[in-house]
């Protein structure tokens, strides 16, 4: 049975730290892909399909690779329906299915972990539940913030934060994997914390779902007149599905293609190695893999500086639109919220754009320790481009069209990154392992990001006429006003001045 909001205010602490930790260890996992293929390759999953007594062959890696992007897809494409449910039955249900369909999968990998010849298989569901399972714990742990007040936006940088992080989780695994311990038995005991997970979100999250601060002032949710419709074919929103689809892609098939990528920096694409080169190989990608998933604790502590980008001056943005009583706040100009946050939001893309140019640019370098900068910047445009997003539809739409857009853009963007698995294969098979021309492609297709910014500059720009004759209306109304008073031999009682005619 579940707390009510009181008790779950009450722990709302409790809430908040145990779901960062649950966020790294149990969300976005699958994004630690690199290091989790090379354990599943020494387990020996599908390696019967290699013709030769090695552990990995390039069909091996295929169908691996095909299980990465299903899970990967269900890590994003479930978004939709989960937002739907969660609006409904609020998030207890939804984490509770969450946290057990990630133990589950945990619980097949293990299984499968003791005849991988025969149950290599159920690789493809246990990656598809870990995908699902993850998404409903993160999907869950954004609407914790709202118990927070003032400090919302810095509690859901931290949740945007742990989330992107928690691809760090499967490098630290391959650690604990490399010093002895069994495959199977990590799992096992991943599959208990996941239990963990489990009883504390039964035990402490209410049924009901979090308010948000202006449900909490009302005595009912808001409602807005403003139809779902005309928000789904709104530019801003329209421009955000190309910016999101495109950075998605890009992060995805950089993390499926990540060891190959690292692979052909040494080998160069030669058919058949040297032993020791081959050797090489291994070590080199095994290393940078642990450093890139190290990096991952990067999106922790750069969120919350997107975050304070997002939140650029908003403390001089007016409340209310109360006229001041004292004639000294009349003469004060006060920024409009709505334009701050959309300037914010401009400047934030653009910045995340820029970054991801750079990433682009990095990838077409044939230099191997170059590839750490490469890897920080994928990181930051990770961490930043979700927190940009969220911030730009909760500043220019209904919140009750929020969880809905943002479920909706997750799963077209899910569906876009599904390139990734026919760039892969391009790239293992004609191109011999070359990403060069895969990887100018994509830089090509990253200048599409800057569309959205651009056309929130021209939407900025409108907003701000909209304002300047607002405020030349209300100044013309309040001197007719003034003018009425004197006419009728009344003095206006405001500042003291005397009223200038017009």
């Amino acid at each position: 049975m579940g707390v009510s909001l009181i008790q779950a205010y009450r722990r709302r602490w409790w809430m908040a730290v145990t779901a960062v930790l649950e966020n790294l260890l149990c969300s976005a996992v699958l994004l630690g892909w690199g290091s989790l293929l090379i354990m599943l390759k020494k387990e020996g999953f599908y390696s019967h399909l290699c013709s030769e007594e090695w552990l990995s062959c390039v069909d091996q890696e295929e169908m691996l690779n095909l299980g990465f992007t299903i899970g990967s897809f269900l890590l994003s494409a479930t978004t939709l329906p989960l937002g739907i449910l969660m609006d409904k039955y609020g998030p207890r249900p939804i984490r509770l299915m969450g946290s057990s369909c990630f133990g589950l999968s945990c619980v097949m990998m293990a299984v499968s972990a003791y005849k991988p010849r025969v149950l290599s298989e159920l690789i493809f569901l246990a990656l598809s539940l870990n995908g699902f399972g993850g998404i409903c714990l993160t999907f869950t742990s954004i609407t914790l913030p709202n118990m927070f007040g003032a400090l919302s936006s810095t509690i859901m940088s931290l949740m945007i934060g742990s989330y992107a992080s928690s691809a760090v989780t499967f490098p630290g695994v391959k650690l604990i994997y490399d010093v002895g311990v069994s495959f199977t038995a990590i799992m096992w005991t991943w599959a208990g914390l996941a239990g963990f997970v489990f009883m504390n979100c039964f035990i402490n999250w209410p049924k009901e779902g979090f308010p948000t601060p202006d449900e909490l002032k009302h005595s009912c949710p808001l409602t807005d007149s403003v139809p779902f419709r005309r928000s789904v074919f709104s530019p801003i929103f329209l421009w955000s599905l190309v910016t999101m689809g495109m950075s998605q892609l890009r992060i995805i098939f950089y993390m499926g293609a990540m060891n190959k990528m690292l692979e052909f920096l040494i080998i160069h694409g030669q058919e058949h190695p040297s032993d020791e080169l081959a050797t090489e190989a291994a070590e080199n990608v095994g290393f940078y893999s642990s450093i890139f998933g190290t990096l991952q604790l990067l999106c922790l502590l750069t969120c919350p500086l997107i975050g304070y980008i997002m939140d650029w001056k908003m403390k001089e943005c007016e409340e209310d639109q109360t006229v001041p009583s004292d004639g000294e706040g009349l003469n004060q100009p006060k920024r409009d919220r709505k334009i701050q946050k959309v300037t914010n939001a401009m400047r934030a893309f653009i910045l995340t754009n820029l970054l991801l140019i750079l990433f682009g640019c990095c990838c077409l370098i044939d230099s191997l320790p170059l590839q750490i900068l490469t890897f920080i910047l994928h990181t930051m445009v990770r961490g930043f481009i979700h927190s940009c997003c969220g911030g730009l539809y909760a500043a220019v739409y209904p919140s009750n069209h929020f969880g809905t857009l943002t479920g909706l853009q997750s799963m077209i963007s899910a569906v876009v990154a599904l390139l990734q698995q026919p760039l892969f294969i391009a790239m293992v098979g004609p191109l011999k392992g070359d990403p060069y021309w895969i990887n100018f492609s994509l830089l090509m297709f990253s200048l599409t990001g800057f569309l959205l910014p651009g056309y929130l500059f021209y939407h900025r720009r409108q907003l701000l006429r909209e304002k300047e004759a607002r405020d030349k209306l209300a100044a013309g109304q309040e001197m007719e006003a003034l003018n009425h008073t004197d006419t009728n031999g009344c003095k206006p009682h405001t500042n003291g001045f005397a009223a200038v005619d017009a």
